[in-house]
């Protein structure tokens, strides 16, 4: 699977220490450590568990059992210090986080996961004086305050008090950090959330089921390594303040995306249906680009088509997950 990430590789001279990755379970997570790994940067992986599923999707099982792993809670201060501090961190990528469902099941676990694990990293960084750390808010901080276009959640309302604790933390202690806001992500390991249906029609279609969208019409496509090379390109130099960046991929319409994939499949049921998803699709990431090191920005064909590869390939070894509910 080391193709996969072949086009994301990056100058390892661009890290001085070991880059900690919050999050490496999760999607993105499991991206950046593959990347990392790939390009011969020290990293190491931290989740609440040692579950390296997604990881060894997208870089193959061996490779993943290699990993520097540390299973730690980001609400517990002191052990993720403690890990920052045993690793010799220098940089720091914080996805780790409880996405839309998650935090409306449970709201209070939600605030301490998505909250709190994130002032527990910035007081990392500056107790430990980091300069390298960005972490990932979301396009659903730009539903609030109340009023505007787009749907109002919990989990946009935490993801928006981490913004603003980053910026007090560079204003009251020069702790610098990039926030960055993904829109809808899809990949290998995009396998949980409201917006990662996309990815599981594109599943679908290789394991030869049928499979519905519940939107249709305009939708952003970020392909996942693209993704996952905006954050470790923000994380590969010391910036000033602490800015905050939408990064959107492609503004497409969920009909192509299905229209690609069944060019590759054509006996593939897949389709999309409903109305359009109730976020934005078409934000502009050239501050980000204007701002960080230059990372790869993927087309819609390109995206689509690695993603089914991707899976095919899984297929072909036995490895192909279950088909997400």
């Amino acid at each position: 699977m080391r193709g996969l990430v072949d086009k994301f590789l990056i100058d390892k001279n661009r890290f001085d220490g070991t880059v900690m990755v919050t999050g490496a379970g999760g999607c993105i997570g499991a991206w950046v450590v593959a990347i990392l790994h790939a390009s011969g940067v020290k990293v190491v992986a931290m989740d609440m568990s040692e579950d390296r599923r997604r990881a060894a999707l997208i870089m193959g099982e061996e490779a993943a059992a290699q990993l520097a792993w540390v299973a730690c809670d980001v609400t517990d201060f002191a052990a993720l210090k403690a890990q920052a501090e045993a690793h010799h961190a220098t940089a720091i990528i914080h996805l780790a986080g409880l996405q839309v469902p998650f935090c409306a099941a449970n709201p209070a676990l939600g605030a301490r996961v998505n909250v709190e694990g994130t002032i527990n990293i910035l007081q990392t960084a500056r107790e430990l004086g980091i300069k390298r750390t960005v972490y990932a808010s979301s396009i659903a901080a730009l539903a609030l305050p109340p009023g505007g276009p787009y749907k109002e959640t919990l989990y946009g309302a935490y993801k928006l008090a981490n913004e603003h604790s980053a910026f007090v933390y560079w204003s009251d202690w020069q702790v610098p950090s990039i926030g960055l806001r993904p829109n809808v992500v899809y990949g290998l390991g995009r396998d949980q959330g409201m917006s990662s249906k996309n990815t599981t029609a594109i599943h679908a279609a290789v394991a030869g089921r049928e499979y519905t969208v519940p939107y249709s019409g305009d939708y952003s496509w970020l392909y996942a390594g693209e993704a996952a090379a905006a954050f470790i390109a923000c994380a590969s130099f010391e910036p000033e303040g602490a800015p905050v960046f939408d990064l959107n991929g492609r503004c497409e319409k969920l009909e192509d995306g299905m229209a690609i994939v069944r060019e590759m499949a054509p006996e593939a049921n897949i389709r999309c249906e409903g109305a359009e998803f109730p976020f934005p699709a078409d934000l502009d990431e050239s501050d980000l680009r204007a701002f960080v090191p230059d990372y790869p920005a993927i087309s819609l064909r390109e995206g689509v088509m690695d993603t089914y590869q991707g899976f095919a390939a899984l297929k072909a070894e036995g490895r192909l997950p279950e088909l997400p509910e």
